[in-house]
């Protein structure tokens, strides 16, 4: 049995794109004095930070007591909603760690990571400002994770406004027999209707096509958690012979909603608003189906292989690349033929591992030395240096 684990050397000269998620929490102070200083220092984060697009996403970074009155982003009827439920936004900025962490999974491996920025209330910067099949997902799994937080938030009791699903009761039956409901059954109606109000409630007050994309993914979002919504039971009678059972319904992990999700992105179907304003159609003439439960884009998305403050793309200068991947981690796809630095950095595995009597594994650090390899930075023309002398 071999178990590893990896601790990675960062050699001189080393770098890497930022890709942390936002981690930071506020605490409360009992005392006066900290809690103005620490009030001046929201204000003046929110003043000199550049702004782009303010989102209601920055939750994740803040606490309630200050978001309401201060953070950009929350139209009124945000703004109203988490003045009435301050608990509730506790919950939205837990569940927003959690699905930048999915999304930031999700695509580990592509040259657009999901990076955030540090201190930006805009979360992801620019980037999010094209019409693009990212910002397709954003939306997406921005709204499930509301949607996962609030109805997990419902079930553990730490609301006041909702609780299990009170209408789970009586008999029902499946594919091996009839149960009665019981337990706790996820209350995922309850949180589909919060997301719904509090997420889309910026997007209604405009018209336009954007507006209209992103009113379309978030609901993809939402519907993603209720699709693998699962029935989970026990048993009761004698020897555990489930002569009866008592089932309720659970929300499965929400790494299988970012997996749809994924999906859903390398098959999203760019749109055009209608003459009316009303609605989009497909741009693919030839297309046929139905996008109700696709995600959809309006502009093409930038290749990301440079640094475009315009566009908010970081670039892959200094990332990590498979060297043997011909998938999208891949030297050459990853560094956009920039071609790529190797250098050595040393791992540390858990090796030769035994079963210590009662209850316990041991094991030997074993470390050795692996070629790591990251993307060349983009190189200026000689001619374009010549001609500035």
């Amino acid at each position: 049995m071999k178990i590893e684990m990896f601790c990675f050397f960062k050699p001189r000269g080393y770098s890497r794109t930022r890709t942390g998620s936002r981690n930071g929490t506020i605490s409360r102070h009992s005392s006066n004095s900290t809690s103005r200083l620490y009030f001046t220092f929201i204000l003046l984060l929110l003043i000199f930070t550049p702004r782009v697009d303010s989102s209601w996403w920055y939750i994740g970074a803040l606490g309630a007591r200050v978001i309401c009155d201060n953070i950009p982003g929350l139209v009124n009827k945000q703004r109203q909603l988490c003045q009435r439920h301050p608990d509730l936004m506790q919950s939205i900025g837990e569940g927003a760690k959690e699905w930048i962490r999915e999304c930031q999974h999700q695509f580990r491996h592509h040259r657009w990571n999901c990076s955030t920025l540090d201190r930006d209330h805009t979360v992801f910067g620019r980037v999010m400002l094209r019409s693009s099949r990212e910002a397709a997902f954003v939306y997406a799994i921005s709204s499930a994770g509301v949607v996962y937080a609030i109805t997990r938030a419902c079930s553990q009791g730490d609301l006041k406004i909702c609780s299990c699903d009170a209408q789970k009761r009586g008999q029902a039956s499946d594919d091996r027999g009839e149960f009665d409901w019981g337990g706790c059954s996820d209350n995922i109606n309850y949180g589909i209707k919060f997301t719904k109000t509090f997420v889309d409630a910026r997007e209604k007050m405009v018209k336009d096509a954007r507006a209209l994309m992103n009113l379309h993914n978030n609901r993809c979002g939402r519907m993603a958690v209720k699709r693998f919504m699962k029935l989970e039971c026990k048993c009761h009678g004698v020897s555990g012979s489930c002569a009866l059972r008592t089932c309720w319904l659970a929300m499965s992990d929400f790494r299988r909603t970012g997996d749809y999700l994924r999906k859903k992105y390398n098959t999203a179907i760019e749109v055009t608003m209608n003459q009316d304003g009303t609605g989009f159609m497909v741009a693919d003439k030839d297309f046929k189906g139905t996008t109700k439960n696709e995600l959809v884009y309006v502009e093409n998305s930038p290749d990301y292989c440079l640094m475009d403050r315009a566009a908010g793309s970081l670039g892959t200068a200094g990332r990590v690349c498979n060297k043997s991947s011909r998938g999208t981690d891949s030297c050459e796809v990853m560094c956009c033929g920039r071609g790529y630095d190797t250098m050595r950095a040393k791992r540390v595995t858990k090796c030769e591992c035994k079963f210590k009597w009662c209850c316990a594994v041991e094991c030997k650090d074993c470390e050795n030395t692996v070629d790591v390899h990251t993307c060349k930075p983009h190189r200026r023309p000689d001619w374009l240096d010549q001609t500035r002398r």
